[in-house]
């Protein structure tokens, strides 16, 4: 299983820690105007044990507005262990487009990180608040198997020479088991191969409604991509009392 937030050429380790992520292989684009909530976290300076730094990315959405959700391990020490406090290394915060090369994004910077137990997710304090996007709802009811879900996110499109995409991309999934902390979930459409990637870390799934959405998961960890295997995600209705009372 491969933890999906890029970790340039690191050994991955146990989920609790970081690895790499990417966007949505064998997906497809997504129409101006929609999942402006759906974040792109862009680091630099992140440590290694030998003393360099490289740079990487996750995704993340909107869950209200001055707070991105997204996979806790995206952020870590040099010994690729889970951190809270201040942001351990510079983050910028992208969300509100859909087309890089064409739109004007809403930039943030990051400015806090808090973590949660028992799953593999943070939530991410920004500088200011978002005013003109609209904050995905976080889901409170236990998901079901064979719930279909859509899936967003600014990975890579394959895992192979990997690198963050400059469209967000779509696709639609269904929840195959369900876990105490986590879901399963495997492709539907455009393809059975369609699966979340690298930099895809904290990637939304949702129910869309209007102009946002419930979310259901965030993404966890996952075989390279594309692929047609479970797809491992964190449940948020096990965290939504913790959401709530931190993202204020």
């Amino acid at each position: 299983m491969r933890v999906r937030a890029a970790v340039s050429a690191a050994v991955l380790l146990p989920i609790l820690t970081a690895g790499p992520a990417l966007a949505v292989a064998d997906g497809s684009d997504v129409s101006p105007g929609q999942f402006g909530f759906t974040a792109k976290l862009s680091m630099t300076g992140i440590p290694s044990p030998n003393g360099s730094s490289y740079p990487s990315y996750c995704s993340g959405s909107l869950v209200a507005p001055q707070w991105i959700l997204t996979t806790g391990h995206c952020f870590h020490d040099a010994n690729r262990n889970r951190v809270a406090g201040p942001v351990p290394y510079p983050t910028t915060v992208t969300l509100g487009l859909v087309d890089e090369t064409k739109e004007k994004a809403t930039t943030r910077k990051a400015t806090q990180v808090l973590q949660a137990e028992p799953n593999d997710v943070a939530l991410v304090q920004l500088d200011s608040p978002v005013t003109d996007v609209t904050p995905l709802t976080v889901n409170r009811l236990v998901p079901g198997v064979g719930q279909r879900l859509t899936l967003a996110g600014w990975g890579s499109l394959t895992a192979k020479d990997s690198a963050p995409s400059t469209k967000l991309q779509q696709g639609t999934v269904q929840v195959s088991t369900v876990g105490a902390t986590t879901i399963g979930v495997r492709g539907v459409s455009p393809a059975t191969t369609t699966s979340a990637c690298t930099y895809d870390s904290g990637a939304p799934y949702f129910v869309p409604s209007g102009s946002g959405g419930q979310l259901i998961s965030v993404e966890t960890n996952g075989p390279d991509c594309p692929h047609t295997s479970v797809e491992t995600t964190s449940r948020v209705d096990v965290l939504a009392e913790w959401i709530a009372s931190n993202a204020k």
